[in-house]
């Protein structure tokens, strides 16, 4: 698929339908998904490899790796609510995606690669923390994740206690639209990074 076609076949996927602050559900741009994606599949984590989505939300990065790809996605999120959603837009885009209701830090099953996009912290101090925990937890052979530029520090040491090794981390497009009540701008800039880890030993 050609990346213009896929940024806007994930264009498509809606935002959720009654997003909640508490819960930092905003919608993922697509042309970071497509960042973070394309550059999986270039490492070859995503075709032929099972991929795990934690914080799914309406499920940008499953569908996305699932075009892609990747052998079986799952997508888990805490909301049933938005799990719904990315059900209808799975279906439209044609993409083969199992989504479960689940708290990641309660989930089990392991993938080859995990991709996430968790909260930021913006609404609860080190929401993040358990996704990331999750993440080094149960991928067995990458990682591909967004966060905030001041969270540099606090993922790095927590990949080495992990014995995760960093195969990359760089600055990132990221324009989040008004969603809650409280947003008074149409957009803000923020400082976001694209993680790529490596779960496995480097060579």
């Amino acid at each position: 698929m050609r990346r213009a076609d896929f940024v806007r076949q994930i264009e498509r996927v809606p935002p959720p339908e009654h997003p909640r602050a508490d819960r930092e559900q905003v919608v993922t741009p697509a042309e970071a998904v497509a960042e973070l994606l394309f550059g999986a599949l270039a490492a070859g984590d995503l075709e032929g490899r099972s991929v795990l989505d934690l914080g799914t939300g309406t499920g940008r990065l499953a569908i996305g790796a699932a075009l892609l790809g990747a052998e079986s996605v799952l997508g888990i999120d805490v909301d049933p609510a938005v799990l719904e959603v990315a059900q209808r837009a799975a279906a439209d885009a044609c993409a083969s995606v199992e989504f479960v209701p689940s708290d990641v830090a309660e989930w089990t099953r392991r993938a080859d690669v995990v991709v996430m996009n968790p909260p930021f912290g913006a609404q609860r101090a080190h929401a993040d923390r358990p996704f990331w925990e999750a993440a080094f937890r149960l991928a067995d052979r990458g990682v591909y994740a967004f966060a905030l530029a001041d969270s540099r520090t606090f993922i790095a040491k927590r990949a080495v206690a992990a014995n995760v090794h960093v195969l990359e981390t760089r600055p990132i497009d990221w324009a989040l639209p008004r969603t809650f009540p409280h947003h008074t701008r149409r957009r803000v800039e923020l400082p976001v990074d694209l993680w790529a880890l490596r779960t496995e030993p480097p060579p």
